[in-house]
C-alpha cells in the first residue's frame, strides 16, 4: 500500500483524453496544443507526445519544458515580456503573441532582426485581444470582466492588423462548453471580423473542456468548419489545458485526527488544501471523494436518524493540516463514521492541482506516481526537507 498523502495519475484515462482530442483536432481541422499551465509533469509527457508536441508557454520555465521533454513548437504569450527574457523568447518559439500593441512595437525590431538571420525558424507574431464576452461565473478565473488587463482593445485596431502581426490571439474560456464558445466566436466577429479577413491564424487560447462528460463534440466539429468556410484561409489553434488531464488523477489521502466544534465534526487529513488543492479555495469547489455518499439534493434526508427509513449518513467537513484556519472544504456525507488511519481519495487531482502546490507551512509534499495501463505503480517523485530548503535557499 502507498505511503499517503500521494497523487496518482492513470495512464489509462490520460490516453482516453488524447484519444479524444486527436479525433477533434483532426475533424475540426485545428490545431490543438497543451497549455503548460494546467499540466507541467513532465514525467508523463511521453505518453502525451505520441500525441501531441506543440504546447503553449507564458514563462521561460515553461518554454524550457517543452524543449526539453515536449517538443520544440512552442506558442508563447504572456502579459509582458522584458527586454531580458526576450531574446530567450525568440530562441525558442514559433509564435508569439503579444497582450498589447505597445509590447508588440517595442519588439518588433527583434523579431525583425531574428527572422532575417534565422529564415529556417521564423517566429509569427500575434496580438491578444479582449472579446468582452463573459461566459465565466468566476471573477478570478474571468479575463473579459471590466477593467481586465488582458488584450488589445478594439479602437486600437480599427485600421486592421500593423504590418509584422500575423495573428491574433483570445482567451475568454474556463472549463466551458462549445456553445459558449459559439457565444464568444459571434462577439469575436462583431468587433474584430476585419482582423480575421487579414490574419494568418486564430488562437483560441484555453478553457475547451472537451473531454468532460457532456461537452458537445459535434457541435464544437461543426462550429469550426463554419468558421474555415467563412475565413477559408484562416488557421485555427487551441490551447486547452484541463481537457488533457481532466479526470485523470486523484489524491489519496489518510484521517489523522476528527474534532468537533459547534455541532461540527471535521476530520483533518494529512494533506492540505492550500498547499496540495489551492484551486478547492481559489474556485471555490468541493471535489469528489470516492468513498463519501453521494451528494444529494434536499437536506432533510441528511440525518443522522435511521428511523425515517432512509439510511443514516455521518456528516464531516474536511480540513487540511495546515495553520490556516480556512484550509478546510465541506460537507460531505459518509456511510460509517470516520476515524484516523481512513483513507480519502480525492477525484480529479491532476489538472491545475500539481502545477499550483505550494510548501506553505513545509507541510510534507505529496508524493506523484503514475499507474500504467499494466503493472504496478511507478514512483515519478518523492519530495524531502531539501526540496522545501532549496526554495528557501
Amino acid at each position: 500500500m502507498l505511503q499517503t498523502p500521494y497523487y496518482i495519475i492513470y495512464e489509462e484515462k490520460l490516453i482516453r483524453n488524447l484519444t479524444l482530442l486527436k479525433k477533434v483536432e483532426k475533424e475540426a481541422d485545428v490545431k490543438i496544443i497543451m497549455a503548460f499551465k494546467a499540466n507541467a509533469l513532465w514525467k508523463t509527457f511521453p505518453i502525451i507526445n505520441k500525441y501531441f508536441s506543440s504546447s503553449t508557454a507564458s514563462s521561460l520555465n515553461e518554454m524550457q519544458l517543452s524543449l526539453e521533454f515536449l517538443g520544440n513548437d512552442v506558442h508563447a504569450y504572456c502579459p509582458v515580456y522584458t527586454d531580458k527574457t526576450f531574446p530567450e523568447f525568440l530562441k525558442g518559439c514559433s509564435h508569439i503573441t503579444f497582450n498589447s500593441l505597445a509590447q508588440f512595437y517595442h519588439f518588433h525590431p527583434a523579431i525583425i532582426e531574428w527572422n532575417e538571420a534565422n529564415p529556417d525558424s521564423k517566429v509569427s507574431a500575434g496580438i491578444r485581444v479582449n472579446p468582452h464576452c463573459s461566459v465565466i461565473e468566476t471573477d478570478i478565473y474571468n479575463p473579459c470582466v471590466p477593467g481586465s488587463r488582458f488584450g488589445e482593445s478594439r479602437e486600437a485596431l480599427v485600421d486592421g492588423l500593423p504590418t509584422g502581426l500575423d495573428g491574433i490571439h483570445f482567451h475568454a474560456l474556463c472549463e466551458s462548453d462549445s456553445h459558449d464558445l459559439a457565444k464568444v466566436l459571434d462577439a469575436l466577429k462583431q468587433q474584430y471580423g476585419h482582423l480575421l479577413k487579414q490574419a494568418k491564424w486564430l488562437n483560441m487560447g484555453g478553457g475547451h473542456l472537451m473531454t468532460r462528460k457532456g461537452y458537445d463534440i459535434d457541435f464544437l466539429i461543426a462550429l469550426m468548419k463554419n468558421l474555415h468556410a467563412v475565413y477559408p484561409g484562416l488557421k485555427i489553434i487551441m490551447e486547452p489545458g484541463s481537457a488533457f488531464t481532466w479526470q485523470t488523477g486523484d489524491l489519496v489521502t489518510e484521517v489523522l485526527d476528527v474534532v468537533e466544534n459547534a455541532g461540527i465534526k471535521t476530520a483533518i487529513i494529512d494533506a492540505s488544501f492550500a498547499c496540495h488543492m489551492p484551486d478547492c479555495l481559489e474556485m471555490p469547489y468541493k471535489p469528489v471523494i470516492k468513498e463519501a455518499l453521494p451528494d444529494i439534493d434536499n437536506p432533510d434526508l441528511r440525518t443522522n436518524d435511521s428511523s425515517f427509513g432512509v439510511p443514516k449518513r455521518y456528516t464531516y467537513r474536511l480540513g487540511g493540516n495546515s495553520c490556516l484556519s480556512g484550509d478546510f472544504v465541506g460537507d460531505w456525507d459518509f456511510s460509517s463514521p470516520l476515524k484516523p488511519g481512513d483513507r480519502l481519495t480525492l477525484c480529479d487531482m491532476n489538472h491545475y492541482t500539481t502545477v499550483k502546490t505550494n510548501m506553505f507551512n513545509g507541510i510534507q509534499h505529496p508524493s506523484i506516481w503514475l499507474k500504467p495501463i499494466e503493472g504496478d505503480p511507478i514512483l515519478l517523485r518523492r519530495f524531502s526537507y531539501e526540496d522545501y530548503r532549496s526554495r528557501m535557499d
